[in-house]
C-alpha cells in the first residue's frame, strides 16, 4: 500500500534495511497499527515487501509524521534529519552509528527534539539491547517515546552522551567478538577431529544455551564461571591459556579500540 496523505503518519521509518526491517515487523508484532506506520525506502522491490510483509505504507520520499526514526547510513543521518525537521516531524529518533545527538540536533534545529540510539544486530531476532540518549532538546516524554519504539526488538537502557562511545564498543560492537569466538571455536573443534556439522551444532547450542543461562541468572559471569570449573578439570586446563595469553588484556585493548573509533567517527 503506497503512501496516501490523510492517513495519520503515527510512525515513519526511513531506511527499510535490516535494522529498519526488523524494527517494523517488532513493532507490527507488539500491536502498533501497521496503517500508522510509512517506511521511506528507495528501492521499489524492498517497499513491496514491506508491504507485503507487514501492512505497512510505503513511500520514496521523507513524509511528515508524529514522530521518525531514521535508520539511513551515517553519512546520510544529518541531511535526513533536517529534512524530518523541515517537514514538521516533532521528535526523531537516529540509530545511525557515531552521529552525536548534539550533531542531529543542530542539523534538526529548535522545533525537533533529536533522540541518539545504538542497536545491536540482535535486534534482528528481537533480541538486542539499545542504549538511548537525548539532546538538550529532548523531554522525558520523548525519551520514553523513543524507548517504546525501540522496546520492539529489545531491551532499552538510558545513558549520558558521554559513554555512547563505550556502548557502542561493547554492545554494538560485541556480537562481532562473540561471533569471533565462535569461529575460532568452531575451527578448533574440526581440528580436534569433530565432523563440521557436528562442530556446527555443538557452537551455535553453546552459545544459545550459555547465552540463555546468563541473562536468566542473578549470579555474575564470574560467579558462572566459576561454577563449571573444577579444579585442575579440562575447563580449569582450557582457561588457563586465556589467562596466560592475556585474553582479559586483549578484550581490553578491543573495546578501547572501537571506542576510540565511535569517537573518530562523531567529530
Amino acid at each position: 500500500m503506497l503512501f496516501r496523505s490523510g492517513l495519520t503518519n503515527e510512525l515513519v521509518l526511513i531506511g527499510g534495511g535490516n535494522m529498519g526491517s526488523a524494527l517494523v515487523g517488532g513493532l507490527v508484532a507488539g500491536g502498533w497499527d501497521p496503517n500508522g506506520i510509512v517506511v521511506v525506502e528507495l528501492d521499489a522491490a524492498k517497499r513491496s515487501d514491506l508491504e507485503n510483509r507487514f501492512g505497512v505504507r510505503t513511500s520514496a520520499e521523507i513524509v511528515a509524521g508524529n514522530g521518525a526514526v531514521i535508520a539511513v547510513k551515517p553519512g546520510d543521518a544529518v541531511a535526513v534529519c533536517a529534512r524530518v525537521a523541515a517537514l514538521g516531524t516533532p521528535r526523531a529518533l537516529s540509530i545511525a552509528a557515531g552521529i552525536s545527538a548534539s550533531t542531529l540536533q543542530q542539523a534538526a534545529g529548535p522545533h525537533c527534539a533529536v533522540v541518539r540510539a545504538m542497536p545491536n544486530t540482535p535486534a534482528l531476532v528481537r533480541e538486542g539491547v539499545t542504549a538511548i540518549t537525548g539532546s538538550d532538546a529532548c523531554t522525558g516524554s520523548d525519551l520514553d517515546w523513543a524507548e517504546r519504539v525501540l522496546s520492539a526488538v529489545g531491551l532499552v537502557v538510558r545513558v549520558p552522551e558521554s559513554q555512547m562511545d563505550a556502548v557502542t564498543a561493547v554492545a554494538g560492537s560485541g556480537p562481532g567478538y562473540l561471533f569471533l569466538f565462535a569461529e575460532a571455536l568452531l575451527a578448533a573443534a574440526i581440528e580436534e577431529g569433530l565432523p563440521a556439522d557436528v562442530a556446527d551444532v555443538l557452537v551455535r547450542q553453546l552459545f544459545k544455551g550459555a547465552g540463555a543461562l546468563l541473562s536468566s541468572s542473578d549470579e555474575s559471569p564470574a560467579t558462572l564461571r566459576e561454577r563449571v570449573t573444577s579444579p585442575n578439570g579440562t575447563t580449569f586446563a582450557g582457561l588457563s591459556v586465556f589467562e596466560n595469553d592475556g585474553l582479559r588484556a586483549t578484550v581490553h585493548k578491543a573495546v578501547r579500540a572501537a571506542a576510540e573509533r565511535s569517537a573518530e567517527m562523531g567529530k
